[in-house]
């Protein structure tokens, strides 16, 4: 996600180091890039008028502090303008309500019932027992997607075959939560292909009669231009509470998230980031302002990981390192457990790696998961008793793999000499761990950078 708008940015940050003062001679080029990248990343004129004359008045304006490198106080002017343009901080969802109900809006094809089903997923593992309500009635499809969502992701649905009152379908289903014990109600209202007076009215009724705690707009974030035009018509009409903004890893120019919160004056609440049920996140300025400029996004990796691994695993397979026990069967729950965190392209972004460009990520991303592929086929060639016990591996074994995986002898052999590497290396991570705590380690005098394991 922004990768046109963060490379070009960190390139005219790269071209304005070295300057020994923020002059307006020097700063007015810089400017007139960081306005050309706002525009090529398709942000509404408006909103880049808006964001150069700050980012104008505080550069130039600004008298470089002692100490302070000039180029890293104009990075910090660009990142705080970013951070005001898409909101300035984060805002949380409003669930005081008894139950809190959350009406989900948008046009057909933006993601709302999918994020729907993803926002159950994520209110469900923050201890929440949410319940889904299809109340679009003109799409059949619609209530049959959000059932076969229900299933997988282990919620229930609401739905009144045959009914078409709207209104009586939201009112039969909060009391129903209220009678099976659900506390968040979450609205799947009806889309349409464009913004019409008829698909308004209902959606204003339901407003109206239950006063929804939240009323989330879905946007596709493929938009573009368009985005902006939708949330200020919707946010008009309904005055909504916050933004989803979905398909956010296919959007490479961002405009749309950079456009949408200036333009509606309401937050960006929740992102889509991937096609699997759990990818819907926090929306967080400061952290997407940091990726946009190159910085990673360490805390929000950080919360991933404790999401997503298992503390009671790790504990063992630390043990296992210990003793140079790991096994093919533990690199293969580490690489599930990886697959839950998002793309490799997604946990490059949130890593601080400057100079970065976005062709070398895409390499780095795409062989990575090619070798990942490869990896997860070879060890499937295996047998259990091959995979538990990675010492059983001799020639002929190796043979029947390889034909099995399809993978050449040789890399074959590569794979195996690299997993015994890494067997030996995170033993050696141990034993230095162990001594580091037993204060018994000791660096000598002519260390010349690499530990003696």
């Amino acid at each position: 996600m922004f990768d046109n708008l963060s490379e070009r940015l960190q390139e005219i940050i790269r071209k304005a180091s070295g300057n020994a003062s923020l002059t307006e001679e020097n700063i007015s080029d810089a400017l007139r890039e960081v306005r050309r990248a706002l525009l090529e990343a398709d942000v509404s004129l408006k909103v880049v008028k808006i964001f150069m004359s700050a980012l104008k008045e505080k550069a130039l304006g600004t008298d470089v502090l002692k100490g302070v490198n000039p180029t890293e106080q104009f990075i910090k002017i660009v990142h705080d303008e970013l951070v005001n343009i898409l909101g300035k901080e984060n805002s949380p969802l409003i669930l005081d309500g008894h139950p809190s109900l959350i009406m989900m809006l948008g046009l057909q094809g933006s993601g709302k019932t999918t994020s729907a089903a993803k926002l159950a997923v994520k209110l469900k593992k923050e201890g929440k027992n949410p319940i889904l309500v299809a109340a679009d009635v003109y799409r059949p499809a619609a209530i049959t997607q959000l059932k076969i969502l229900g299933e997988q992701i282990k919620t229930p649905v609401f739905s009144q075959d045959g009914v078409k009152d709207v209104q009586k379908i939201v009112s039969d289903a909060i009391n129903y939560s209220k009678e099976n014990g659900y506390n968040v109600v979450i609205i799947d209202t009806a889309g349409r292909l464009q913004i019409d007076n008829e698909m308004m009215a209902e959606l204003l009724l339901i407003d109206r009669a239950f006063k929804p705690g939240e009323k989330l707009l879905v946007i596709d974030s493929m938009l573009g231009q368009q985005a902006v035009s939708v949330a200020e018509n919707f946010n008009l009409q309904l005055d909504i509470t916050g933004i989803v903004l979905t398909k956010l890893d296919g959007d490479s120019r961002g405009g749309a998230a950079l456009s949408v919160v200036y333009s509606s004056g309401k937050p960006i609440k929740l992102t889509g980031t991937g096609e699997k049920l759990d990818a819907l996140n926090d929306f967080h300025p400061s952290r997407m302002a940091d990726r946009i400029l190159g910085m990673g996004d360490i805390v929000s990796l950080v919360e991933k990981a404790q999401e997503v691994f298992d503390e009671k695993q790790a504990k063992e397979l630390e043990k296992k390192m210990e003793k140079a026990e790991f096994s093919y069967n533990d690199f293969l729950n580490m690489q599930k457990q990886m697959k839950m965190f998002g793309s490799i392209d997604n946990i490059l972004g949130m890593l601080p790696i400057p100079g970065l460009s976005r062709d070398n990520k895409e390499l780095i991303a795409t062989e990575g998961e090619k070798q990942l592929k490869k990896i997860e086929s070879f060890i499937s060639s295996m047998t259990p008793k091959e995979r538990a016990n990675p010492e059983l591996i001799n020639t002929s074994r190796k043979r029947r793999i390889s034909a099995g995986s399809g993978i050449p002898i040789h890399e074959v052999n590569q794979i195996i000499t690299q997993f015994n590497q890494m067997r030996q290396m995170m033993k050696g991570f141990s034993d230095l761990k162990k001594k580091a705590k037993k204060g018994k380690l000791r660096i000598p005098k002519n260390f010349g950078g690499k530990f003696p394991f």
